[in-house]
């Protein structure tokens, strides 16, 4: 009996804890989510008459929303990968004993210390029409490009993105890499395993989880690319650089609140789907780890 009352006292309080937090999910994350999602199955907020999937239809065939969609998806499948191999690049090289050690890891996270707006007024400076790489390639008889509103202008963001965020990534891979057993390390130096075996072999799989987690948070960052984009180019740049929360806040501007909760439920979907993806990734490589 006192056991079980000692449970029960353990278990409300445990409860208690967690209500707060509870209350502020729903209050701020499902609550206005129902909302999106019921916004967009009405014609107005005025009438709020049921239309069903007409939102979402008229959506799919609006010019601007697919080209937003590609441009993002474009952006994210080429700047996330690259930031999690470069990430783990440099966590394997500053692993090693190369002199600076300290001050490359110090240059690689500078730049998590710079606020964007600075970021931004530094790349206008290299990559305007009159920039300073444009300079450079005059001395050396190239024409120069306005990078910014040129159809390499992908280019300009996906390495601003890698920029600001190799470093933070690095440093969770160096954590990882910490963490891998040593003994099974020297076992494979024993049995004559070369360092290409043993990172595929050992390092990687114990850097699945990582990998997961780095995945998930450069995918997350990558849809903030549109702060500095937004800095650099205004609310309509060139359709290259035309991302998906320009669409979402000229949309909001116009107040088509139904467009716009519609594209919010879709890419709400879209981000379960690869979480879930990712997420079952990791079980599946945690669970071989176990055993």
């Amino acid at each position: 009996m006192k056991k079980e009352k000692g449970n029960l006292k353990e278990r409300i309080f445990s409860y208690a804890c967690i209500l707060p937090g509870l209350l502020g999910v729903l209050a701020f994350f499902v609550v206005p989510f129902a909302i999106v999602v019921y916004y967009s199955t009405i014609n107005n907020p005025i009438l709020h008459e049921y239309v069903g999937l007409v939102n979402y239809k008229a959506l799919l065939q609006n010019t601007a929303f697919k080209q937003a969609t590609w441009n993002s998806a474009y952006f994210s499948l080429i700047a996330v990968p690259l930031s999690v191999i470069l990430s783990i690049i440099l966590a394997l090289m500053l692993e090693r004993k190369i002199p600076y050690k300290s001050a490359l890891r110090t240059f690689f996270l500078s730049p998590l210390m710079v606020p964007t707006a600075s970021v931004v007024i530094v790349w206008q400076v290299l990559f305007h029409n009159h920039g300073t790489i444009n300079q450079i390639g005059e001395i050396f008889g190239f024409e120069g490009v306005d990078w910014i509103k040129s159809p390499h202008g992908q280019i300009i963001i996906i390495a601003m993105f890698l920029w600001k965020n190799l470093g933070y990534n690095m440093i969770l891979f160096m954590s990882a890499l910490a963490g891998v057993p040593k003994d099974i390390l020297e076992v494979a130096d024993l049995e004559g395993a070369g360092k290409l075996y043993q990172f595929f072999r050992i390092k990687l799989r114990y850097l699945s989880p990582t990998i997961v987690f780095v995945l998930i948070l450069s995918i997350i960052n990558s849809f903030k690319i549109f702060r500095e984009v937004y800095l650099l180019t205004g609310d309509h740049p060139v359709s290259k650089m035309y991302m998906l929360q320009h669409f979402m806040n000229n949309t909001f501007k116009s107040l088509d609140y139904q467009k716009l909760s519609a594209a919010a439920v879709l890419f709400a979907l879209v981000m379960i789907v690869v979480l879930a993806i990712l997420l079952t990734t990791d079980r599946i490589f945690g669970k071989d780890l176990e055993d």
